[in-house]
């Protein structure tokens, strides 16, 4: 065993036997490549990531290799899940000094940790004009050797360039997201749109979860059709697709070919977690069945399959099983028929699309469902048989830690779900799991990032992971109506204000009482999940709603301000502050329902504004802001309705409270 061995890391375990002397990152290692005089090689992954099982086998498990990279450098790994601010800062290099970035990260860096040299996967020969790992290792420490200044001088340019390119307000001067901001970044992104398959671009093709939840609102905003239909048609293509599991539910990474046909087979919490929340708002806005299976299937899955036993939340599946990628659920026409029999293996081949050219690798096929079965009975049974038997195959790998603010997204989407569609066990998990994330990753009031098997990690907290999971307490505060969740956010956002603030608004990813790296990170965009300081918007922005405060509204139109630039240039990486920021153009709208009025609540949940919060609880319940001075009417169960601060007569009848919520929608956007 390696250093690695007492990590609480899936992925760095997973490298805890290798022969490579690998260090995790800590100063340690750093004053050790200065003692020996050697460089730093950094490599950056995680657990889930099927490339760097590649090279993981083909290097770092080979001796030879081992021996080369123990002789000539200070090896560290680091799990990117687990430090996100690590790898956001060496992740910038990367993509400034090569034009493309990704996992496995590959840095040589000097002892001070500039990085002189970046890429990613390196092949254990020499491949289509790259060169192999090894030769890499030579060449490099060669020119350590021989060149060392320029490597220095190349390093210290390196860092002096970060400085600028990874601090706040990069892209520009602050820009309000105002209507017309909106507009352009909604006909932007429609410029883009695949009308034939859905989603946005070519291959490969990410679910476009942020993006999608913007279009909702803005759709409810402003009533515009087409925008629905963008989100109408990749919703359902998804769903219906490759990258969708028609057996058990949950969306896999991406997929491979603009189609949605193959996916890259991993399952990440924070995709599903932020997709069952689009497809439970499309449900709310349309009705939609598809959306609504979608929606229990995909929780389901996550309670299932990624539920820890301390009521967390695992990070993901893996992309491989045995080292081979999808084989879990590939199937061939001829399995179909060995388990179903003749007459059902042929229809459930014909339903699912599985040919015997196949769709994937060796003439197996991804299963996707383009329509619903003509016989439902007969669709239930089938899928029962092949879950089954699917379950007796080798399962990929768990990445088992649990990850503050990806449990944010989850939570914030079990309590939702919950309380929408009217299941009390899904509330009741994202209580538990709000409970067991503050209760062990709550350290003298700071978060801190990661725990596994109940054991904290070390990494503190980041920008997302306070944002969040301020969000999600702040639904569960409005699906249970129990002050403690917004107490709680409270809290986390005040440590927001005062340890990530930045001169111009808005936020650095990491406290200012953090660990000093070569650049302070505060990365705008969106990429797998919410940008920090858009996320931090959003939270101030719910925060302000349900308590009134102009201050924490303020701050939030700032932090959106500062994205501004990003968003009018590139929206597709901004989904998260365009939808926070149509929450800011629709200006709030609070509904307290008092007393016990569970149609009333129901009524006022199923509106679609982009700025409705919804508190239900007993008269002047202490703590609950929306339900001070609020009582019943005639003895009744009532609801208050108050738009843009405005408020309206009480009313008692649901119809009154969904004509209420309803209305907000076709306001004009200057309203």
């Amino acid at each position: 065993m390696n250093r690695l061995g007492a990590s609480t890391s899936p992925y760095l375990l997973q490298h805890a036997d290798n022969p490579v002397d690998w260090w995790p990152w800590c100063p340690e290692a750093f004053a050790e490549a200065r003692d020996r005089d050697v460089p730093v090689l950094l490599s950056v992954g995680y657990a889930a990531c099927h490339w760097c099982h590649v090279m993981a086998h083909e290097s770092f498990e080979d001796e030879a290799t081992a021996d080369l990279m123990n002789e000539r450098f200070v090896c560290i790994k680091v799990d990117r899940e687990e430090r996100p601010d690590v790898d956001s800062v060496y992740l910038t290099a990367t993509q400034a000094m090569t034009g493309s970035a990704g996992w496995p990260m590959t840095v040589f860096a000097t002892p001070d940790g500039a990085p002189f040299y970046c890429g990613t996967y390196f092949p254990d020969r020499p491949r289509n004009g790259t060169p192999s790992f090894g030769q890499l290792m030579l060449a490099i420490s060669d020119a350590w050797r021989d060149r060392r200044a320029d490597l220095v001088r190349s390093g210290r340019s390196v860092v002096e360039a970060l400085g600028s390119m990874v601090a706040p307000g990069r892209g520009g001067p602050a820009v309000l997201l105002d209507p017309d901001l909106l507009d352009l970044a909604a006909d932007r992104i429609a410029a883009s749109f695949d009308a034939g398959h859905g989603g946005f671009g070519g291959a490969p093709k990410f679910p476009p979860s942020m993006v999608l939840e913007f279009l909702l609102r803005r759709h409810a905003r402003t009533g515009d059709p087409s925008t629905l239909h963008i989100v109408e048609q990749t919703c359902e293509r998804m769903a219906r697709g490759g990258i969708y599991d028609q057996l058990a539910g949950g969306f896999a990474r991406y997929s491979v070919d603009a189609g949605w046909v193959v996916p890259h087979f991993e399952k990440m919490l924070y995709d599903n977690a932020l997709l069952a929340r689009v497809y439970l708002h499309l449900w709310r806005a349309t009705g939609a069945p598809l959306a609504r299976r979608v929606v229990i299937e995909t929780v389901d899955f996550c309670l299932r399959d990624l539920g820890t036993t301390e009521g967390g939340f695992a990070s993901a599946l893996d992309a491989d099983t045995d080292g081979v990628e999808g084989l879990t659920y590939a199937w061939t026409p001829a399995e179909l028929v060995r388990l179903l029999g003749e007459a059902d293996g042929r229809w459930a081949a014909g339903v699912l699309g599985v040919t015997e050219e196949g769709t994937f690798e060796h003439g197996t096929s991804t299963l996707q469902l383009p329509a619903d079965p003509p016989d439902p009975a007969r669709w239930r049974s089938v899928r029962a048989t092949l879950l089954d038997a699917r379950v007796r195959r080798p399962q990929p790998g768990r990445d088992d830690k649990v990850v503050t603010a990806w449990n944010g997204l989850m939570i914030a989407a079990l309590a939702e779900a919950g309380a929408l569609l009217g299941v009390p066990g899904y509330v009741a998990a994202a209580v538990r799991g709000a409970e067991m994330v503050l209760r062990t990753h709550l350290v003298d009031g700071r978060l801190r990032r990661t725990s596994r098997d109940g054991v904290v990690g070390v990494p503190a907290g980041v920008l997302e992971d306070y944002a969040n999971l301020a969000e999600a307490l702040l639904v569960l505060h409005q699906v249970t109506g129990e002050p403690r969740w917004l107490v709680a956010a409270g809290d986390l956002l005040a440590t927001v204000q005062a340890r990530f603030a930045s001169d111009d608004g808005g936020f650095f990813d990491t406290a200012d009482d953090a660990e000093r790296l070569i650049a302070r990170p505060a990365d705008p965009t969106d990429n797998a999940t919410p940008a920090g300081t858009s996320a931090a918007g959003q939270a101030l922005l719910t925060y302000a709603a349900l308590t009134g405060s102009t201050r924490h509204r303020e701050a939030a139109e700032r932090a959106l301000a500062s994205v501004g630039p990003l968003a009018a240039r590139d929206p597709r990486f901004a989904g998260w502050a365009l939808a926070a920021a149509e929450a800011a153009v629709a200006g709030p709208l609070q509904v307290a329902v008092v007393g016990p009025g569970p149609d009333l609540l129901a009524a006022a949940r199923l509106g679609t504004s982009p700025g409705l919060v919804v508190v239900p609880g007993e008269p002047d319940a202490p703590g609950v802001p929306l339900l001070a001075d609020r009582g019943l009417v005639r003895g009744l169960p009532a609801a208050y309705v108050c738009h843009g601060f405005v408020c309206d007569t009480p009313v008692t009848e649901p119809a009154a409270v969904a004509a209420a919520v309803r209305a907000v929608r076709w306001r004009p956007a200057e309203g």
